[in-house]
């Protein structure tokens, strides 16, 4: 929970990142880990967590002074785990980094290729990725929704989310490589 609940946010200004429902947000937390984190860590190695849990205090503070967070309601099972969306769900956020990922994606620039992996292997609701070291918020949710956007040029945009014609079906030519480059890595 200690990395989760670091906020640069609360450090600089001095706002408490902490949970108003804690048991809630531990729930939430332990999904994100079971199903997400924990899975992606071990068949990838390390993970770096850059963001996750924000307290509504800081999430406000953040939307209402333009540093990357959306509203607060927009957040509820999102970044704000104490808190259920509109429809009741539970859910979890964490911006993290593949640290064996990097060289792959600073050589290539395929983002898509850790993004199709997690979309084939994993029960995420939401992914959406950013240019530096392909970060990119990976969450949970009762009921996920599994979407994939990106933030990248040129592919500003939806990669997929359900409806698309690429939503099911075997995405593994899109990873063959870089699982192969992680795997020489590693040996």
């Amino acid at each position: 929970m200690r990395d989760f609940l670091y906020s640069e946010i609360s450090a600089i200004h001095a706002i408490p990142n902490l949970p108003d429902d804690p048991d809630l947000a531990i729930a939430a937390g332990r999904r994100l880990c079971d199903e997400l984190l924990e899975p992606l860590q071990e068949r990838f190695g390390r993970i770096s967590v850059r963001s996750s849990y924000r307290s509504p205090a800081v999430n406000r503070f953040g939307n209402e002074n333009k540093l990357n967070c959306g509203s607060n309601e927009s957040n509820y099972a999102v970044h704000i785990w104490d808190r259920r969306d509109a429809a009741g769900n539970m859910g979890a956020t964490a911006c993290i980094v593949v640290n064996s990922f990097i060289a792959y994606y600073e050589r290539t620039g395929h983002w898509e290729a850790l993004a199709w992996w997690v979309h084939d292997h994993l029960p995420y609701d939401h992914m959406q990725f950013f240019p530096h070291y392909a970060a990119f918020n990976l969450g949970w949710r009762d009921t996920p929704r599994r979407g994939i956007y990106s933030y990248i040029p040129p592919r500003r945009g939806w990669l997929t989310k359900r409806g698309m014609a690429n939503a099911d079906g075997d995405h593994s030519a899109e990873y063959a490589e870089m699982l192969r480059e992680i795997e020489c890595a590693r040996a």
